[in-house]
């Protein structure tokens, strides 16, 4: 079994900041790409940003220069530090991950639970 689990969102000001957490455990072979998405109410998911094993990174046009996407050393982490937060940015944030849970086994895409960001003008 696989989970993904996050941490970090919550209630902000317009121009504030917040750091989303995920870890992923369980039966990990391998992590590859992880990521962040985002789904506002009546919205469909939008991917916000992603990153690679070697750290090549992906933004949405809508959040470049405000979000930076990073993981840990161990590669089973990924977070999203949010800064210059605007109302718009407010949305239920899904980190997924690309893993592989043996070496001959296929490469599946797990999500998280979702966390709750609110930025108020």
């Amino acid at each position: 079994q696989v989970q993904l689990v996050e941490s970090g969102g919550g209630l902000v000001q317009a121009g504030g900041s917040l750091r989303l957490s995920c870890v992923a455990s369980g039966n990990i072979f391998r992590v590859n790409d992880m990521g962040w998405y985002r789904q506002a109410p009546g919205k469909q998911r939008d991917l916000v940003a992603t990153i690679t094993t070697s750290g090549g990174t992906n933004y949405a046009d809508s959040v470049k220069g405000r979000f930076t996407i990073s993981r840990d050393n161990g590669k089973t982490s990924v977070y999203l530090q949010m800064n210059s937060l605007k109302p718009e940015d407010t949305a239920v944030y899904y980190c997924y991950a690309n893993i592989r849970r043996s070496y001959y086994g296929p490469e599946n895409v797990y999500w998280g639970q979702g966390t709750q960001v609110t930025v108020s003008s």
